[in-house]
């Protein structure tokens, strides 16, 4: 499977925990996802959650969804994201 491009719309909360909205791009298809991001106490975590819209068409696709999920997890705990301009990286991790 290719890599997953993590684009963030915006991030509402802080470095305890944190709402994000954004959009993932994969194989030049994109797709919106939601997720809420946990830090501190037993480490940082991150749940996503993508329509089942999206789920039927990434299936359609050829992708198996857990994996596309686990990814894209994956892109958020470490940071490689893009962010909108005027947000920066440190506003909201550690």
């Amino acid at each position: 499977m290719e890599d997953i491009v993590v684009r963030i719309n915006s991030i509402h909360g802080n470095q305890m925990a944190a709402k994000i909205n954004g959009k993932f791009i994969l194989n030049d298809d994109q797709f919106r996802f939601r997720a809420i991001a946990f830090g501190r106490i037993g480490g940082h975590n991150v749940g996503v959650k993508i329509s089942k819209r999206t789920e039927k068409i990434l299936e359609k696709l050829g992708y198996d969804i857990g994996i596309v999920i686990e990814k894209l997890q994956r892109q958020l705990i470490e940071g490689n994201i893009e962010l909108p301009e005027g947000l920066k990286l440190e506003s909201f991790a550690d």
